[in-house]
């Protein structure tokens, strides 16, 4: 992909009037709290109450209404959340959907897909492998590809979120944006800063398995090794052959910072106890910045819930002080 098939902002306004009809507009919230924590006004951006559970659902709804007549069914590779929002924008299409999984994905999120009427594929122990799968689908079968990040109708759809963020809250100094393959990132940041360069956008993922972390410093996509994290919707590869989102994040982010497992379990519980608001653990990555004194506060900071499709045995786990065993180092 060339640098000119980055979206701008027309294609952030057209992706939005697109999928209007097909996703929710989710509320944008105060927090007292975390307000008082960080010294600025902080503000939650709950896009966990989406329609599928996630922000996935705008990027797979804008790619997805914009296939041929004629396509025969669709295909991905998915931490959960993507699989999720395909088979949903799928079924709204009558298109068939195979969504290839990892074994690291949680069980709870395979059935949410299953229960969409999509075929769940498990393969391999990575992303990466599972995406192999993916590929054989559109060579061997016709199917159309819905990549979970890399495509610019994909981030097109992400940045509306970014213009519902900068409706709601046209002061923000600081935007924290959960940060895997880079889809939201770039989608988010892109809208944000062309309405407002002066915003300062800040990358939050995990210390365990963070490729996009390890891209950047090393300059170029690489891959490492996929962990057991409670940010299970972090995880995975950015792809080796990464043709924009890589860049995209390269050249909009600001600041990167990376969580203990202890820091994300952190900010689950803050979220739960003090906002009542039950996330996953890559949507409390955010909060966990905050709360471990991590994230600058320099204004109006603004987070993004971006999912909550915890699976609830963990969430009641985690809230009890029980840490899993991932959590050890």
């Amino acid at each position: 992909m060339t640098e000119a098939t980055r979206p701008g902002l027309a294609a952030f306004r057209a992706a939005a009037a697109r999928i209007a009809p097909h996703v929710r507009r989710t509320f944008c919230d105060p927090s007292p709290a975390l307000s008082d924590r960080a010294g600025v006004p902080v503000w939650l951006k709950l896009e966990h109450q989406q329609i599928t559970g996630a922000f996935k659902l705008r990027g797979a709804s804008n790619a997805i209404l914009q296939l041929p007549a004629d396509t025969v069914g669709v295909t991905t590779a998915s931490t959960g959340n993507h699989g999720r929002a395909v088979a949903h924008a799928a079924r709204a299409r009558g298109l068939r959907a195979v969504i290839c999984l990892s074994e690291l994905v949680p069980e709870n999120k395979r059935a949410a897909i299953r229960a969409l009427g999509a075929e769940a594929r498990i393969i391999g122990m990575s992303q990466d492998e599972a995406f192999i799968e993916a590929q054989r689908l559109v060579r061997d079968e016709g199917f159309a590809l819905i990549p979970p990040f890399d495509h610019p109708h994909v981030v097109a759809g992400q940045g509306t979120l970014g213009l519902e963020m900068a409706d709601a809250v046209p002061d923000a100094a600081v935007v924290a944006i959960p940060l895997s393959g880079g889809g939201l990132l770039a989608g988010v940041a892109a809208a944000m800063k062309a309405l407002n360069p002066r915003i300062r956008v800040v990358g939050v993922s995990m210390e365990r398995g963070a490729a996009m972390a390890a891209s950047l410093r090393a300059g170029h996509p690489v891959e490492i090794p996929e962990r057991p994290t409670l940010a299970d919707s972090l995880g995975g590869g950015i792809g080796l052959d990464n043709g924009l989102t890589f860049a995209m994040v390269r050249d909009l982010i600001d600041d990167l910072v990376l969580l203990t497992e202890a820091e994300i379990a952190a900010g689950l519980r803050h979220l739960y106890l003090h906002e009542r608001q039950i996330v996953e653990g890559a949507a409390a990555v955010g909060v966990g910045a905050i709360l471990a004194g991590k994230l600058p506060a320099k204004g109006p900071i603004i987070i993004p819930l971006s999912g909550g499709n915890i699976d609830m045995a963990l969430h009641a786990r985690i809230m009890a002080g029980d840490l899993p065993d991932l959590m050890e180092p």
